[in-house]
């Protein structure tokens, strides 16, 4: 695993670079600036960048569509433009707001365009003609950010208000409101998996939820100054952030942590955002700089343990029957898309990571707030883990960013190490654990399919409902233990690994010493002769 290194800077704006985004072919990077420019920037040697110039005032947003052939931008002249990202800027405009345009996005299927604004309101948009679908106006203040999940079905906001607001977009009402910020939301994004929201605040701090739960699971305070923008990585596990403190941060949602801290800037860093597949990320700031990092840290040490694990769910998938519901409960549609499970992976706590264009640095465990059974609502879901104990027993368990309950304070590797390799048999007896409640349900349902006829269809829903989330449950758990296997295989390849370069050590070390006692009996030799 290496540091993120710098691979490359633009610039060509002449003000505060406000806003970015990779094409989906991480072949262009587009950013916005207060200079009233867009620029599309040509990763290709020897082409040039395009410079657009089409508003009247500083540009806040800017997004590539999902078919990369077009980009969206937002204004503080209350426009959205949509630009051909070609040599000519052939672009179309539509005044979108009655005030600046703080956030663009387009859905996944291209279709919309999502639009907040200092007018306290977030519309939508059919590309087709640019026609107006609906606004959503609950917040009392400016609307920073709205984004779309990943299915297009949820929409975020974030706002001067202090709120956090998640909608259902067909049914246009506000599902919950998240209140827990003392200070205006920048920013706020979907995890990758739509089952979690993160947001960055002018009180310098980061917060994840959970909104199957409507519960606060995370919360960093590694910034000092407010945070202006947020990024999740593509597979999930990484969040990165910019701040008025001039750094890019990286956390580690596995371990539920800080990551990297990484120094470029010159002045306030106002955006950050990932490619797709999440090999580069990007950076700009009040400094007039575009800068593009190689990713690095998420390569290939456990991809091939990734690959075999996902190709095994995938069998698994083939073979199970999962009946859903028609449970009208958005948080209950997040859930039943636990497929994107968040892979677990070991990290070198003692390692002093720098290279010449970052430093690096781990600060403290943030406050993690982990979940509470007794808090939870009748409807609200859970992820039950009947092997907890055992996990927590191992003192290696994975820290799934799925079950918040199990987060432990990270420990040396090598007693991680030692302690998978002594607690080696904890995965069998999970297997044994999963086979006996699937033999369990087996049973279950076919007392329950035995009395159907028998008895009431309220009461048969019921039973319905009650194993199908059982069923969602032991697939979790048949993840997590997965994880957990591989987790242990690698280790155990590592330690070897250890302990094959002390045998050859102490070798070496045996080798010079006989070599040093035969120079000094030949020496005596000599001179008793």
């Amino acid at each position: 695993m290496e540091d993120p290194s710098l691979d490359r800077h633009f610039k060509g704006h002449k003000d505060a670079v406000t806003c970015l985004d990779f094409s989906p072919n991480t072949k262009q990077l587009a950013s916005g600036s207060i200079d009233s420019c867009l620029m599309v920037w040509n990763f290709k040697p020897q082409t040039r960048a395009y410079r657009y110039v089409g508003h009247k005032d500083g540009i806040l947003a800017v997004s590539f569509a999902p078919s990369g052939q077009l980009v969206a931008s937002g204004s503080r002249d209350k426009t959205v433009r949509l630009w051909i990202p070609g040599a000519k800027g052939e672009s179309t405009v539509f005044t979108a707001h009655s005030a600046s345009v703080r956030s663009v996005e387009f859905s996944s299927d291209s279709q919309y365009i999502l639009t907040s604004s200092d007018d306290k309101t977030i519309k939508l948009w059919s590309l087709n003609r640019q026609k107006f679908q609906f606004s959503l106006n609950q917040h009392s203040n400016w609307v920073r950010c709205a984004k779309f999940s990943d299915d297009a079905r949820l929409i975020v906001s974030s706002s001067d208000d202090k709120t956090i607001k998640l909608w259902d977009r067909n049914s246009r009402d506000c599902i919950h409101t998240f209140n827990e910020y003392t200070g205006f939301v920048n920013s706020v994004a979907f995890h990758p998996s739509s089952t979690f929201i993160a947001a960055g605040s002018t009180d310098s701090t980061v917060k994840i939820w959970d909104i199957r739960t409507n519960k606060l699971i995370q919360h960093y305070t590694s910034h000092t100054q407010a945070i202006n923008s947020i990024s999740f990585h593509p597979c999930g596990n990484y969040l990165l952030t910019a701040s008025n403190d001039s750094t890019l941060k990286v956390f580690d949602l596995l371990e539920g942590k800080i990551f990297y801290t990484l120094h470029g800037h010159q002045g306030s860093a106002l955006a950050v955002a990932f490619s797709k597949e999440g090999d580069y990320f990007a950076s700009a700031g009040a400094d007039e700089q575009v800068m593009v990092w190689k990713t690095n840290f998420d390569q290939i040490l456990y991809q091939d343990s990734l690959d075999i694990r996902s190709q095994r769910i995938s069998t698994q998938s083939t073979n199970k029957i999962i009946t859903t519901s028609n449970n009208k409960h958005p948080e209950n549609k997040a859930f039943s898309s636990t497929n994107n499970v968040i892979h677990a992976h070991t990290n070198n706590a003692s390692a002093s990571r720098s290279s010449s264009s970052s430093s690096s640095q781990r600060d403290q465990s943030p406050l993690t707030i982990p979940l509470n059974e007794s808090n939870l609502n009748e409807n609200d879901s859970i992820d039950f883990n009947p092997t907890k104990a055992a996990l927590v027993s191992a003192a290696a368990a994975p820290k799934h960013f799925l079950t918040p309950n199990l987060h432990k304070p990270s420990k040396n590797l090598a007693n991680i190490n030692l302690n998978l390799i002594a607690n080696g048999g904890a995965t069998s007896n999970l297997n044994e654990k999963i086979s006996n409640i699937g033999n369990s349900v087996s049973m279950l349902k076919k007392t329950t399919s035995d009395s159907e006829a028998s008895k009431p269809n309220i009461q048969f829903k019921d039973w319905s409902n009650t194993l199908e989330h059982i069923v969602q449950q032991l697939d979790i758990l048949t993840q997590t233990v997965g994880i957990l296997e591989e987790r242990l295989n690698l280790t155990e390849n590592k330690l070897q690994v250890i302990v094959d370069n002390n045998s050859i050590s102490s070798t070496n070390k045996n080798i010079s010493s006989n070599k040093f006692i035969k120079c000094n009996g030949s020496i005596a030799s000599e001179l008793r002769n």
